[in-house]
């Protein structure tokens, strides 16, 4: 067996830890889930009534706040509103009122009032990622904050999403809902 000198070495080990870097810092494509089923469809998911269930947890982990979500959601054609009134752990309550638009290959926008400039998603199989900036009231004063939510949808009545929350890069929590169509 030949031995390498410490130059092969180096190499080998720089090589290595190059792919185990490459590999970390790659993400998860929204064309990943192509093949998943069963296919989503927010129109027809995101139609009616909904109840959902979630906690917010901070970047160790530790379960900060929990809530509960009553869902009103409606469709004309392309266009959608999301009626959504929030119940907190803590007894206070907020709404959010998005009006979504469905364009062509599976891309969809979303607006509402705490929303900073528009969402932007695609969705494909049985997934959905969006990003957007929500502006947060933190302390007396508004913080913005950009997420980058998932959904997954498991059957026609339960979908499971998770959102990760940054500020500059930084990680600040996730939020995880289960959402439950009537």
């Amino acid at each position: 067996m030949k031995r390498l000198n410490f130059f092969d070495q180096l190499l080998r080990i720089a090589a290595v830890v190059s792919v185990a870097l490459l590999g970390a810092c790659s993400t998860t494509q929204i064309q990943d889930y192509a093949r998943e089923t069963p296919v989503l469809e927010l129109r027809d998911y995101f139609n009616g009534a909904l109840d959902a269930y979630g906690i917010f947890t901070d970047r160790s982990g530790k379960v900060v706040k929990r809530f509960t979500v009553v869902m009103n959601c409606t469709w004309t054609g392309d266009t959608g509103v999301l009626d959504e009134a929030f119940t907190y752990s803590d007894g206070t309550t907020q709404r959010r009122i998005w009006h979504l638009t469905r364009h062509a290959n599976g891309r969809y926008s979303g607006q509402a009032d705490d929303v900073v400039g528009r969402a932007e998603g695609q969705q494909s199989g049985n997934a959905f990622n969006w990003t957007y900036t929500l502006a947060l009231p933190l302390d007396g004063r508004v913080i913005e904050v950009q997420f980058d939510d998932w959904m997954y949808l498991m059957n026609d009545k339960v979908m499971l999403n998770k959102a990760a929350m940054r500020k500059w890069g930084v990680g600040l929590g996730d939020v995880t809902l289960s959402f439950f169509k009537r």
